[in-house]
This record gives structure tokens, C-alpha cells and sequence, in this order.
């Protein structure tokens, strides 16, 4: 027999397949044409081979009671058939809606395909998380792959000495020298602390410490540690949302080095930390703005390059908490800070925001607090932040608008009239506040503002209302499988993301788990027994695809000179992104579908 030309073997799922299996693919593939009304495969049957659509359109059909139910759609580039080849019989039928012209792959080639590549059968078999990661592994790059990949311990780790807290400066200056290192671990005392030759020098020439004092008093503490199998990235998020430059390596309950942003470096040349070390030395809001503004090429180099939904997410929330942190530090004299708590919400208290898409934020006072200048000091913190990149919230969810700086014991009666209330827009004003976060001020203001919050969580009534807006808006999945949209594109935000995390945000509510981060309420969830361990993985998986998707249209949308929406052009998608998008459209009603049942919904 001929090869057949024109099947693709360098797109996915065939790209996985090795050089040998390739070739006897092209070789084995035939083509068949098919008039309309065909039927190609019958429900509950085994099929003699796995279909590649080249053109037409081919419909899935359900059995039912009264005949069939039109199930899918699958147009060009589609494959069909690989369930009823893997086991034996099919769950649907398939019925060519108009003449078909496809590729045949022979039943025992495509079997003999699953069983000498396994990351082709992964494909086939687990889903959503192997399509995820095979669509995030085509973008990405050697250099960033290293960082993702190498574990802490496999990093140039520092050797790490140890002293008592009673040795003094002089003798742990003197280890320092000897050990050739640039920390030591200080043990003794009220908790591990760590000194560095930073802290050994300015106690001596700036401080007028003695040379016999001991080197306790040096400490900082708490001691900030990373362990030893997490990644090389995390190490760096770590240092850069601590604002330090070195962190122990802990391995269970040892101590077995020190990794430094050098370290880490020389692994990867990292934006971010430039970016940091800009922000640390910014000394007017004219070189914040400009370390700033820096973040959103970060942003499309790292996503270019395949990073992480997730290892993005904390990175961006690291950089963007200095920025608003170091702001709030110009804005509000620091004798106030004692007085005032600021809390980041939406996306930025969830660490959630990739892009500076808009400000969320409020303010917390103390009771007591005098400020006549808040007024003109919260109209500049919201202005500097427009001013850098942060767009202003079209719901004025911003410390510029008195509703949403308060002090301690009006957020709690606030709380408590969402509670009683329940209408949309308290709850809609409830579901802003259930993701904040503290990011500057005194963080103890919000703890009676954040156990107020958590106690409406007992409340049946308040929680059915509030799960009720995870229904709102329709998943733009049709009935057949198609991804609908308008003019505009498919809205991501409203139809994909927002269900997932309102609907783990309610959750979490309920079950009282105290996390912020979708990802983390969703694993939460599934550690509580509130949700099925595959449910909760599919919610973190197609999340992220969302996420992924999106990302990727609005640095196309800023490239163009346009603002970065939530609309996304299905038609320009590769076939891989439109079936892991359908995919997670799929996951999206399924979770719908747990909602209603967790808190008897009733469209």
C-alpha cells in the first residue's frame, strides 16, 4: 500500500510518537470516503479503526429511551473513535452529517501505538492533566524547563555552620572566615535564627554592639526556610516576596544548606529579581512606577517560555505586593501603620492576577484612628497605582471610595448586614471580601473582620445564596460539544473561570477552610472530603487552562495596542488548546451540576 500524504504527524497527539512508531503510522494510515448519512461507528461496538476527520462534519449520538441524542460534533482535525478501539466498544455512535473524506488508523496499529509509547497513551488515558501538559510543554524553553525541573538539593547549595547562641560577634565573625560562608545558623534561644556577614559587620560599625555580645541578639528570626525537594522556582518566589537575598535548605527535620538568589541565578537569569532589586532601591514613586512596569514583559517571557500557571501566579503576587506595599509606605505617614490595615481583594487577594488588569482594595481602621488627611492620601495611593500600571476598578473596588475603608467595627456590621440581607448586591460585596488578604498596615486589624466573614459559613441560608451566582452565567458549551461565543470571541472570565472559583470560594466558606488561592481551597476541599479527588483535580487542571488561554490573548491584545480582555478567539486556537478548552467546559458543568446538589439549587 501507498502512504497516505497529508496526516499530520508533528501535532499533537501524534507528535508523541517515536520515529519508528511514526514511520509505521504513515505507513499503515489509509483514507475513506464516507456520503452523508454514513454510519461509521454504533454505540456499544468495536470499531476497526481510529478516524482522523480531514473534511465534513461528523456528529456523536447517544442512545436513549426514544432514539438518539445528539451527544458532539467533531469537525477537520478531529480524531473519534479511540474509546471503542481501547475497549472494545464504543459509548457513542458516529454518523457522518455531510460527505466525509477521513484517515484510517488500523485498530491493531493504533493498539500497537498505545503499547510502545506511553506519553501517547497518557495522552488517551488520563485526560485533561496529560493534554494540559503536553500543551504547556510545546511553549516551552530549555532554559526556564531547568528551573521548573531542578530541585532545590540539586542547586549549588552553600555549606551551612552552625553556632550556639552564646558564641559572640567576634568568634562567629572568625567562623564565618574559616568556613568560607556567608550566614551562620544560630540554635539556642527562643527559636533557629540566622546571621549574616551583613548583620556581623553593621553590629560592630553601625550599631556599637560589643565584640562579646553574643551573637543572639543578631538573629532574625523567624527563620525562612525552603525544602529541599521544591523547585528552584519557588526558591525564588520565596526570596523574592520576602524581600531576602538567602534561605536555609530543610530536608524533614534537618538543616542542610543555604541557597542564595547567586544560586539561583546561575540557573536562570531572572527578570523578576531585577525587577526586585529596582524595587528595593526605589527611593521616589517615579522608580517604583518604572521597576513597575517591567512586570508585564516578565509576564510574556515566562508564559512564552512555559511557566506554570501557578509558579506564575505567586511570582507576579510577590512582585505586586512590594510594589503596593512600597507605595503605602510614600502614602500613609509610618507613625499611622499601627492604625490601618490594607487588604488586597479579587484576583490579587486569591494571588490570582497575572496581569495588572484592575485595583482591588480596601482599607481596615483601628477605631481609634484620627487621620483628616485619609481622603487626599487614599485619592494619591489609588492614583500612583493607576499611574503604574494598575488600572482603576470599574466598581470603584478601591481605598479611594470610602465604602471600602471602614474601621474594624463597621466591616463587622457591615458583614453581619450581608448576612441578613442576602440580596445580589451584598453578596456580591461578600464574595469581594471572602478573598481578601492583608498586604500592609498591622494584619491584626483584620483578624475580628476575617473571623466575622468565616462565621457566615454556619449560616444555610446566606451560603445557598451565595453558591446561587456560580449558576449564572451559562458555560459557553453547547448541547453537541461546541464552544459558543459572540463577535467578541468566547468570555472566559464569566462562562469558565468565575464558576470555579465562586463555586470553591462557597465551598471553602462552608467547610471552613481557611485559604485564599483557588487551587489551594480546591485541594482543601478534596483533603476535607467535600469534594472527589478527581472532581477537585479537574477544577485545579481546567483552571488553568482558562487561565493559560487567556493569558495568551491578552498579551496578544496589548500587542495590538488594544486592553487586555477576557474574550478568546476559539477559531485561532491550535486543535490541542480546543480540546482541552471543550474539555474543561465539560469539568465546568460537572461542578455546576455539584453545586446544585450541595446546596439543593433549583434553576
Amino acid at each position: 500500500m501507498d502512504t497516505v500524504p497529508g496526516l499530520d504527524l508533528d501535532s499533537p497527539p501524534f507528535d508523541l510518537l517515536d520515529a519508528q512508531s511514526r514511520a509505521h503510522l504513515q505507513n499503515a494510515v489509509d483514507m475513506g470516503f464516507y456520503p452523508a448519512g454514513t454510519r461509521l461507528i454504533e454505540a456499544g461496538k468495536p470499531s476497526p479503526h481510529v478516524f482522523v476527520l480531514c473534511k465534513g462534519h461528523v456528529q456523536a449520538l447517544d442512545p436513549v429511551a426514544s432514539g438518539e441524542r445528539r451527544f458532539a460534533d467533531y469537525a477537520a482535525g478531529d480524531l473519534f473513535g479511540t474509546f471503542a478501539v481501547i475497549a472494545g466498544r464504543a459509548r457513542h455512535s458516529y454518523v457522518a452529517a455531510e460527505d466525509v473524506l477521513c484517515f484510517l488508523i488500523p485498530a491493531p496499529v493504533f493498539q500497537q501505538l498505545l503499547a510502545n509509547n506511553p506519553r501517547f497513551a497518557a495522552y488517551f488515558n488520563e485526560g485533561l492533566s496529560a493534554k494540559r501538559q503536553l500543551a504547556a510543554g510545546q511553549q516551552q524553553g530549555s532554559e526556564l524547563n531547568q528551573l521548573m525541573l531542578t530541585r532545590v538539593r540539586d542547586a549549588q547549595l552553600a555549606p551551612l555552620a552552625q553556632v550556639a547562641g552564646s558564641t559572640s560577634i567576634i568568634d562567629a565573625s572568625a567562623r564565618l572566615k574559616a568556613d568560607r560562608v556567608d550566614c551562620l545558623l544560630v540554635l539556642g534561644g527562643p527559636a533557629p535564627g540566622i546571621v549574616t556577614r551583613t548583620d556581623l559587620l553593621e553590629a560592630l560599625t553601625l550599631k556599637g554592639y560589643a565584640v562579646d555580645a553574643p551573637v543572639s541578639l543578631l538573629a532574625s528570626r523567624p527563620l525562612i526556610s525552603v525544602r529541599a525537594d521544591e523547585v528552584l522556582f519557588q526558591a525564588l518566589v520565596t526570596m523574592t516576596e520576602r524581600h531576602i537575598e538567602r534561605v536555609v535548605v530543610q530536608s524533614g527535620d534537618h538543616y542542610v544548606g543555604s541557597l542564595g538568589m547567586a544560586e539561583v541565578l546561575a540557573h536562570y537569569a531572572s527578570t523578576s529579581h531585577l525587577i526586585s532589586l529596582r524595587l528595593a532601591r526605589a527611593s521616589t514613586l517615579e522608580q517604583i512606577g518604572q521597576a513597575a512596569r517591567g512586570m508585564t514583559d516578565l509576564v510574556r517571557t515566562l508564559h512564552a517560555q512555559g511557566a506554570k500557571m501557578s509558579y506564575l501566579m505567586e511570582l507576579v503576587s510577590a512582585l505586586n505586593r512590594r510594589v503596593m506595599a512600597k507605595i503605602f509606605d510614600f502614602v500613609v505617614p509610618v507613625e499611622l501603620h499601627p492604625q490601618i490595615c490594607l487588604l488586597v481583594l479579587g484576583s490579587e487577594g486569591r494571588r490570582e492576577q497575572i496581569l495588572k488588569t484592575d485595583q482591588d482594595n480596601a482599607l481596615v481602621l483601628a477605631d481609634d484612628v484620627d487621620w483628616p488627611g485619609i481622603d487626599a492620601a487614599m485619592e494619591h495611593f489609588s492614583a500612583t497605582l493607576a499611574e503604574v500600571g494598575y488600572p482603576p476598578c470599574p466598581g470603584k473596588v478601591m481605598v479611594s471610595n470610602p465604602h471600602w475603608r471602614i474601621r474594624q467595627r463597621d466591616w463587622q456590621r457591615r458583614i453581619a448586614g450581608w448576612q441578613a440581607d442576602a440580596s445580589g448586591e451584598g453578596m456580591l460585596d461578600l464574595a469581594i471580601a471572602l478573598d481578601a488578604r492583608p498586604l500592609a498596615g498591622n494584619s491584626e486589624l483584620f483578624d475580628p473582620v476575617k473571623q466575622a466573614l468565616h462565621a457566615i459559613g454556619r449560616d444555610d441560608i446566606a451560603l445557598r445564596q451565595l453558591a446561587r451566582a456560580t449558576l449564572d452565567f451559562s458555560t459557553p458549551l453547547t448541547l453537541f460539544g461546541k464552544v459558543r461565543g459572540d463577535d467578541r470571541g468566547t468570555d472566559l472570565k464569566k462562562g469558565a473561570v468565575f464558576p470555579i472559583v465562586h463555586g470553591v470560594r462557597t465551598l471553602a466558606l462552608r467547610h471552613r477552610i481557611n485559604h485564599c488561592n483557588s487551587f489551594d481551597r480546591a485541594q482543601a476541599l478534596v483533603d476535607a472530603g467535600a469534594l472527589s479527588a478527581e472532581l477537585g483535580r479537574d477544577l485545579q487542571q481546567s483552571l488553568a487552562v482558562f487561565m493559560r488561554l487567556r493569558l495568551s490573548q491578552q498579551l496578544a491584545d496589548l500587542d495590538a495596542g488594544k486592553p487586555a480582555g477576557n474574550f478568546v478567539d476559539v477559531r485561532a486556537l491550535r486543535r490541542l488548546d480546543r480540546e482541552l478548552l471543550r474539555d474543561a467546559l465539560r469539568v465546568v458543568n460537572t461542578f455546576k451540576d455539584h453545586i446544585r446538589e450541595a446546596f439543593s439549587l433549583r434553576e
